[in-house]
């Protein structure tokens, strides 16, 4: 499996960066995963909304121009559906096991995804209607993908 996590800015904080080196290490025997960074649009000040609207399409068009045109792309969208781990791990395994098996997670930067990119995905998903910072998100997915590999593969993990 060829998991591919397209994320609008970089990772700042030293704390986020080793969890996420964690967590790519310890997935590597269940999957390849690769993390695409996606510069982010620095707004000066506050944002009007149609800046907001400007910033959205901008990433949207970096993050569109990334994506596998065979991959099933999989939005991290505050409106999206709701999974328990356990409901992740059966939605990845039935990827793997009808040949989808090229996964594209898109994380948006600090005003969210672009319509295009909401639209264009095959699944909206929500980790909580609490809003994280898009740097922590990054962490959280990739425990949760790995998480859901142990689930997969009948392996014991901490709850």
């Amino acid at each position: 499996m060829h998991l591919e996590i397209v994320a609008v800015g970089k990772l700042k904080e030293r704390y986020l960066k080793q969890g996420v080196e964690e967590y790519l290490k310890r997935l590597k025997p269940y999957a390849r995963v690769d993390v695409v960074e996606i510069p982010e649009e620095k707004p000066a000040g506050s944002l009007t909304a149609a800046e907001e609207d400007r910033i959205r399409t901008r990433e949207g068009e970096r993050i569109l121009s990334r994506l596998h045109p065979e991959a099933h792309v999989i939005a991290l969208a505050i409106e999206g559906k709701s999974l328990s781990s356990e409901e992740m791990a059966e939605y990845i395994d039935r990827l793997a096991t009808y040949g989808r098996s090229r996964i594209s997670f898109v994380i948006g930067g600090s005003v969210g995804l672009s319509p295009d990119v909401l639209r264009g995905s095959d699944l909206l998903l929500s980790f909580s209607r609490m809003t994280f910072p898009h740097q922590l998100m990054r962490l959280i997915l990739l425990e949760q993908l790995y998480r859901s590999f142990k689930i997969i593969r009948g392996e014991t993990y901490h709850k």
